[in-house]
């Protein structure tokens, strides 16, 4: 008996990272899958690629579930109520939405960042987000309620310097949040906010965050990375893992959460209540 035995989910960026820990993570506990992921670069930001997509895939099925799974960019909402219809046809319902797919910022100060690097990360952290959303309460309410965990930062709940429309958008989220569980809680829907510190996955493991982290350095090192990245948290770690992420999610949708919404979960290391 699995804890999610008979129900479906629907991932968002479930490529890689941290979307294909989610699939994996709630495949293993007996969940079908509806996954979408945008497999394209935008901006500076390299997004994960077809290939990594096929191996999600080939890693849900090996666990011997199904899935349905569509190149997305959930910023394009009629396709993505498109690839969401083509699942639940086909698995009969939906439980589950794991809202996940992001993109990582500039890197640039608030005042030197231009408008199309902001709007790019608005449209894709925050705006997406609520499509994904959207296009899935009919569904959940049709299932008889659900629950939808929706992943922000510990940059919405914190100001970090060099991201500005990163952690607008994340905190942004926590509002989105809110409301919808509000708004929802009548139909039997739960919403909850996952808020990670450094994740180990491409987004975080990169030259251009190393050197973030690494100023002082011409060409830091992972190694000089990690030094550094252990300075964010209260534990002695330089970045959490993608497994750690999805258990938190898959506490909040299983029903071993069933009463709890409308909360912003730290999944960090101690990073938000560390003084300094």
């Amino acid at each position: 008996m699995g804890r999610l035995d008979g129900k479906v989910a629907f991932i968002t960026g479930a490529a890689r990272g941290q979307g294909r820990a989610h699939a994996l993570r709630m495949a293993g506990e007996g969940a079908d899958i509806i996954a979408i992921d945008a497999c394209m670069t935008i901006g500076p930001y390299v997004g994960a690629s077809m290939a990594d997509f096929e191996e999600t895939v080939k890693r849900v099925e090996a666990l011997d579930r199904r899935i349905s799974w569509s190149q997305v960019d959930i910023r394009d909402y009629d396709g993505l109520a498109a690839a969401l219809h083509k699942g639940v046809n086909e698995f009969g319902r939906l439980d589950i939405v794991a809202s996940n797919a992001a993109m990582s910022g500039v890197g640039s100060l608030a005042a030197e960042m231009t408008e199309h690097d902001w709007q790019d990360e608005i449209d894709v952290n925050l705006t997406g987000q609520w499509k994904t959303c959207k296009a899935a309460i009919p569904h959940l309410r049709a299932s008889g309620g659900g629950a939808i965990v929706i992943t922000s930062s510990f940059a919405g709940l914190n100001g970090l310097p060099h991201g500005a429309s990163y952690c607008s958008a994340k905190h942004g989220l926590v509002g989105l949040m809110r409301v919808l569980a509000n708004e929802h809680g009548k139909d039997n829907i739960r919403v909850n906010t996952i808020h990670p510190s450094n994740v180990g996955t491409p987004m975080l493991l990169n030259e251009k965050t190393y050197a973030l982290f690494r100023p002082d350095l011409e060409n830091p090192t992972i190694e000089d990375f990690k030094e550094a990245a252990k300075r964010v948290h209260l534990l002695p770690i330089p970045y959490v893992e993608p497994e750690d992420i999805a258990n938190a999610a898959l506490f909040l949708v299983s029903d071993e959460g069933r009463f709890i919404t409308g909360i912003a979960l730290p999944v960090d290391a101690g990073a938000d209540a560390k003084p300094f």
